[in-house]
């Protein structure tokens, strides 16, 4: 084998200690932690650590395997489990670029026995075989720059997938909740409807006897159709919230017309929500780890154009089989952009640019979940006061209509008391249905920004059967 000039190695001394006093790539960045105190009090949440399951506080079987079934078979994040192994393949192949590259080639050809006149009838063969090794050693850091933003790329796309869980579990969620809302709204139509229907006959009645005028009949009458017409919306936003958890599960719509998933009414905690502290949300929300890891992968590839304004140092060698004879041989390949390094330049202010970008992106992701968390604070807090309220109004109006029924058989009171106290417990009543759907979303609105929901989820293959 021939001996590697020393001259040669002279200059990779050189470039090497060139290397280690002046063009190291930067460390990847981490942005310290913002500061981020206890989060507003209320007297509907406790400073208990939030649950990954967090679906599973409102103890309801049947939500917890819809649940099951939307993380198991979404659609969507099996989109997101390929972009993770691409971006995790991406990280592969940055790693391996890193190290020597060995090619081995060969060929195997026949001479022409005419260019032989010793041995004219006798063919020849000629066998060549020849191992090369091509290694950037990397003396600048572009390579390993490289590898450390592939390996954050592919953090970050793990934490995108974090967060998709979490808004598919919320979604599911949500959606089974307006469901039983929808079908408590129907069933308080249903009963408002009746209560109605009966009163309309008996004004029918007084009237026929003489006792009433078409005055009553005609309010009655309108009161009726008026409840009934509530029907056909509360119908649509029960199917609406059974074709949204059939896409959650990836299924067609048309599936779930044949299930059959029963509740009175909207899910909601009978215990105060645990909500933590800020610290713990900024640790949890997987949109702050998402940021964060864009912000370290813009800081790696600064070092990735900062090695530009140096040489690529390439070692190469061969050993093989060549026309006939052993052969080794071994040389360097230098290559630098020199005196010209303007375009380097320019690369590298790029780079400084998008890692400035992707820290303010940070700040932005931070500054949005403490608010959000916040404001789903201020609104859990608020429609539970609201709902109170509502229950002692519709047992009030109960009363009422009860004490209006009764001064009207006697003939003590005006058939439109009646009519009145009917309106007054209808309105509540749908009130107080609204409220305990809108208690319920707001719940969910609060563990989704509080960013639970991704932990320990198993990856998603294929659809599974839906909770009927």
């Amino acid at each position: 084998m021939s001996g590697f000039p020393l001259r040669r190695f002279g200059v990779l001394v050189a470039l090497a200690a060139n290397a280690c006093t002046i063009a190291s790539p930067p460390p990847t960045l981490t942005p310290p932690p913002m500061a981020a105190g206890p989060l507003a009090s209320s007297p509907k949440a406790a400073l208990e650590e939030v649950p990954g399951d967090w679906w599973r506080l409102f103890d309801d079987a049947v939500l917890d395997g819809l649940v099951k079934a939307s993380l198991t078979a979404n659609a969507d994040l099996r989109v997101a489990y390929a972009n993770l192994d691409g971006a995790r393949a991406a990280l592969r192949q940055a790693r391996a670029v890193r190290l020597p590259q060995p090619v081995i080639e060969s060929s195997a050809g026949i001479d022409n026995p005419s260019g032989q006149p010793s041995a004219a009838s006798v063919s020849a063969s000629d066998y060549d075989v020849a191992a090369t090794v091509s290694w950037d050693i990397d003396l600048f850091g572009r390579l390993r720059s490289g590898a450390l933003a592939a390996r954050a790329d592919a953090e970050a796309q793990a934490a995108a997938l974090d967060a998709l869980r979490v808004a598919v579990a919320a979604d599911t969620v949500l959606a089974y909740v307006d469901l039983c809302g929808a079908t408590q709204g129907i069933t308080v139509t249903g009963d408002i409807i009746a209560a109605q229907d009966r009163n309309l006959r008996t004004v029918q009645e007084q009237f026929q006897a003489g006792e009433l005028s078409p005055l009553e009949v005609s309010q009655a009458a309108n009161l009726l159709a008026s409840s009934r017409a509530m029907l056909a919306p509360l119908e649509a936003a029960r199917a609406n919230a059974l074709y949204r958890l059939a896409t959650l599960q990836g299924r067609t719509p048309a599936e779930a017309r044949t299930w059959r998933i029963d509740c009175a009414k909207p899910p909601r905690l009978t215990r105060s929500a645990p909500v933590g502290d800020g610290a713990a949300l900024l640790l949890r929300r997987p949109d702050i780890r998402e940021a964060e890891r864009k912000l370290a992968a813009a800081a790696a590839r600064i070092g990735v154009a900062r090695a530009d304004l140096y040489p690529r140092v390439n070692l190469g060698g061969a050993l093989g089989l060549l026309p006939g004879a052993f052969s080794a041989t071994a040389s360097p390949l230098i290559s630098w952009s020199f005196p010209n390094q303007a375009p380097a330049r320019a690369r590298i202010a790029q780079a400084r640019a998008t890692e400035q970008a992707a820290l303010a992106g940070w700040d932005g992701v931070v500054l949005r979940a403490l608010r959000e968390v916040e404001t789903a604070l201020a609104a859990n807090d608020t429609e539970a006061r609201r709902n109170a309220a509502l229950s002692s109004a519709v047992e009030q109006s109960t009363l009422y209509a009860r004490r209006a029924a009764a001064r009207v058989r006697i003939g003590d009171a005006a058939a439109l008391l009646l009519i009145d106290a009917e309106r007054t417990r209808a309105t509540a009543a749908l009130q107080l249905a609204q409220s305990d759907l809108a208690v319920a979303q707001a719940q969910v609105a609060l563990f989704r920004a509080l960013g639970g929901g991704w932990q320990g989820a198993s990856q998603p293959l294929a659809p599974v059967a839906a909770s009927r």
